[in-house]
């Protein structure tokens, strides 16, 4: 899995064994250390699998039919075409209009072959990397895709993107335009091993288009890009209509034959889930991923349905699970102690809520870096004891002497150990029952908000909050639309929320934006629950800097059992499958890619397919 495409669902089958070699970039034809080299592709764990002149990804479908349209329901509203900043709601189809300077496969776990950029130059010392564009990478308006625009592209990121741009490109001092299609980046030291690679996820926008406009302010301006799709149209927060670009400059490309088949992808906005869920059954929206597994299991009976117009399938992967939890909003004062930050812990009860709402479809995450190389397990042995041994002092004790477990249950509903050990941390903690009511020494009360993005998930909010006011918690949920969730996430405005922290199969520069002290203060991080603290600083300074795998994983160990030991967060839970379902109108590839959903970039629709649908509908 690319990290531009970190998933928000948990993940999923167990990893595959994965190579032992160094960390390090590694280029096509392999890395060597000391010598100018000029690739196609780089990757993090192994050398790439793709020569240069590889024709078309292995798993699409080179000879996929263009034409047609796809209908994709989406929730909320957008008010803004600009998706890298912190003001607006963007759509959700505006990526479909810009290039990277290098192409994902998600057939492999990291790695990232040329798009825009046609070679990649790595200088001897490894303090920098190069990126010629191709000659023939176009706007929609026929001018040239320059190493200008990546210039301009980088600088208006980091300055006025949101604040993960500026984390994940920290170690960049400085980026040049070395020639017309020659983009240079100058790197702070040579132990950000992963950096040359992760700035091919740059996306470049026209530095001419946005002369005179201002990068920092939402706008519905229709925005000028070079990939496969322009915005053709839209209605403001209901629909928009993007259309494939019929002289794309890199339809023919190898990394773009096969994909991007449908003329129109079009976006339809609803306001409510259930709402957007009958759209999908009359058929006004072509394709659906169910992340409700009360849906899943109850929702598909309908005539449609039963009649197999509408099929459905649960599509297996190998992407590395992240952590969804509930996560507390260190900021607030009710969430300082940790032994408090447990006792939430300890009267989540996941057993019930899987037998009760989920029909048994998920997994308990007990790491942030679960299904993978990367998560602790046991107590801590060898290099990694020996890195945490250097923090001892500053760390949770716990860390060296118990395995991190979070509390089981029967799943009855009945769970009496876990409250009493909730109360008995409470009392430790300072806090009191009087009166029904949970408070401290003060009298003040206990109170918490848990702050949702729509109703979907308040039917697990609400269970946890009876749990919490069995403690004497005054608990509450409040849900509020999507595009006043993100202005209150962005400010911290919350007591607690559901949060996904997204993992990929090499950790490294993202985890400042997660977990670092300067990111708890910066408004629209990903540091949601305000984590602050100096030795978890380190750690993540040492994952990023790790020199080989095995010493990547040892520190990204490490970082796991701290985080895990100070209890930030509630975990919860993640699927192990893609769930789809779609009317029978499409054609696809033979397989899926491992790490990810071929949907819809590589399906296309199948004349005969949508025809005998067509015939088939006017009978229900």
């Amino acid at each position: 899995m690319q990290r531009r495409d970190l998933l928000a669902l948990g993940a999923l089958a167990a990893l595959p064994a994965l190579p032992r070699g160094a960390r390090a970039v590694v280029p096509a034809g392999g890395d060597r250390p000391g010598e100018v080299v000029r690739t196609h592709a780089l990757s993090l764990l192994a050398e790439p699998a793709l020569p240069r002149d590889f024709p078309h990804w292995p798993w699409a479908n080179p000879a996929a039919r263009k034409g047609g349209e796809v209908v994709l329901g989406r929730l909320g509203a957008f008010d803004s075409f600009n998706p890298y900043i912190l003001r607006g709601t963007p759509d959700a189809g505006i990526g479909l209009i810009y290039d990277t300077l290098m192409a994902g496969n998600p057939d492999e776990a990291t790695a990232e072959y040329g798009h825009l950029a046609e070679t990649v130059e790595l200088p001897a010392d490894r303090l920098g990397v190069s990126f010629e564009l191709r000659a023939d990478a176009r706007w929609h308006d026929g001018r040239p895709v320059t190493a200008e625009d990546a210039v301009f592209s980088f600088n208006a990121l980091r300055t006025h993107g949101r604040p993960f741009f500026r984390a994940y490109w920290a170690d960049v001092t400085e980026v040049v335009a070395a020639g017309p299609r020659r983009v240079t980046f100058r790197f702070r030291n040579a132990e950000n091993r992963e950096l040359a690679q992760i700035l091919g996820d740059l996306p470049v926008m026209p530095k001419h288009w946005w002369e005179g406009r201002d990068f920092a302010r939402p706008s519905l301006d229709v925005p000028l890009g070079s990939g496969p799709y322009r915005l053709e149209r839209f209605e403001a927060n209901r629909s928009v209509v993007y259309r494939r670009v019929e002289d794309y400059w890199a339809r023919d490309l190898n990394v773009r034959r096969g994909l991007n088949n449908f003329d129109t992808i079009r976006y339809e906005y609803f306001r409510d889930t259930t709402v957007a869920f009958e759209a999908f059954k009359a058929g006004q929206i072509d394709f659906r991923q169910e992340n409700v597994a009360r849906d899943w299991a109850t929702g598909y009976d309908f005539p449609a349905a039963r009649r197999n117009l509408v099929k459905r399938e649960e599509v297996p992967h190998e992407i590395p699970t992240g952590m969804q939890c509930f996560a507390m909003n260190l900021r607030r004062p009710q969430f300082q102690d940790a032994r408090v930050r447990r006792a939430l812990i300890e009267v989540f009860d996941f057993e019930w809520m899987n037998a009760n709402l989920f029909y048994g479809a998920y997994a308990r995450t007990r790491s942030y870096f679960s299904n993978s190389d990367f998560a602790a397990r046991g107590l801590p042995e060898g290099r990694e004891k020996q890195i945490l041994e250097g923090f001892r002092g500053r760390i949770p004790d716990a860390v060296f002497t118990e395995e991190y477990a979070l509390p089981v249950t029967d799943g009855s509903g009945n769970n009496r150990a876990g409250l009493r050990r909730a109360l008995g941390l409470l009392q430790d903690a300072g806090w009191r029952v009087r009166d029904r009511r949970l408070v401290n020494a003060q009298g003040q009360p206990f109170e918490l908000e848990i702050l949702l993005q729509g109703p979907t998930f308040e039917r697990v909010a609400l269970p946890y909050v009876q749990w919490l006011e069995r403690l004497g918690v005054s608990a509450r949920v409040r849900t509020v639309d999507p595009a006043q969730y993100q202005v209150r996430i962005d400010a911290f405005d919350f007591d607690m929320t559901v949060e996904v922290f997204g993992q990929g199969f090499s950790p490294g520069n993202e985890q400042r934006d997660y977990w670092s002290s300067a990111k708890a203060r910066e408004n629209g991080s990903r540091n949601t629950a305000g984590i602050s603290d100096p030795a978890i600083d380190e750690l993540v300074e040492l994952v990023i800097g790790a020199p080989g795998y095995d010493e990547l994983v040892a520190r990204t160990r490490a970082l796991d059992r701290v985080l895990l030991h100070h209890n930030f967060v509630v975990p919860q839970w993640h699927s192990r499958t893609f769930r789809v379902a779609f009317w029978d109108k499409f054609g696809r590839p033979e397989r899926n890619p491992r790490y990810g959903l071929s949907f819809p970039s590589a399906w296309w629709i199948d004349p005969a397919r949508e025809a005998a649908l067509a015939e088939a509908r006017r009978s229900l």
